[in-house]
């Protein structure tokens, strides 16, 4: 079996993939979905994610140039107002683990929102690559996921998690009354 095949076809590779078509599809198909419904799901998939990215096989990328990408602006767009439609006032959160937290006396503002586009376009161009069934291709797929995953969406997904779990358990008095006004919010 060659380098690729390895790569592509162990298994933590493959149940990657898995986890990375759901996490996917389910903000393709989130549009609908009361926040209290997307909350409680995507705090499910950002672990499974999380771990099997993290069990990823080692590899380095075998090609000259990075794979395709398939995310369009307008796809990223989509993805970003979709989830900000359905967390609306829950979509900000303070985030300390930043660089330029060095450098300010003030947390960074971020968004639920961009944090879960951020590591759908990643996901998604890293699914429409390894579904062109291309083994040097996925291979590289695979490397270029992997070191994404360590640099970057890795720990955006972290942090959105913790976001996430605040709007799910960190309820106020405030929140339980909403909650009882407004039954489809959360």
């Amino acid at each position: 079996m060659n380098i690729e095949a390895q790569v592509v076809f162990d298994k933590n590779t493959v149940e990657f993939v898995t986890v990375a078509v759901e996490y996917c599809g389910f903000i393709e198909r989130s549009g609908e979905m009361t926040r209290h419904n997307f909350v409680d799901t995507i705090l499910k998939i950002l672990p499974l994610l999380y771990l099997k990215a993290s069990m990823l096989p080692k590899c380095e990328q075998l090609g000259m140039s990075a794979p395709e990408s398939f995310v369009t602006e307008e796809d990223y767009e989509v993805v970003r107002m979709t989830v900000a439609g359905i967390l609306r006032d829950k979509d900000d959160y303070l985030d300390v683990f930043i660089e330029d937290m060095r450098y300010s006396e003030m947390p960074i503002r971020k968004t639920i929102s961009e944090d879960l586009a951020d590591i759908y376009q990643d996901i998604k161009n890293f699914v429409s690559v390894y579904r062109l069934g291309f083994d040097e291709t996925m291979h590289d797929a695979v490397a270029v996921c992997e070191e994404n995953f360590a640099l970057y969406w890795g720990q955006t997904l972290v942090n959105t998690m913790r976001a996430l779990h605040e709007i799910k358990y960190g309820q106020t008095d405030d929140d339980e009354q909403e909650e009882l006004d407004d039954n489809e919010d959360y």
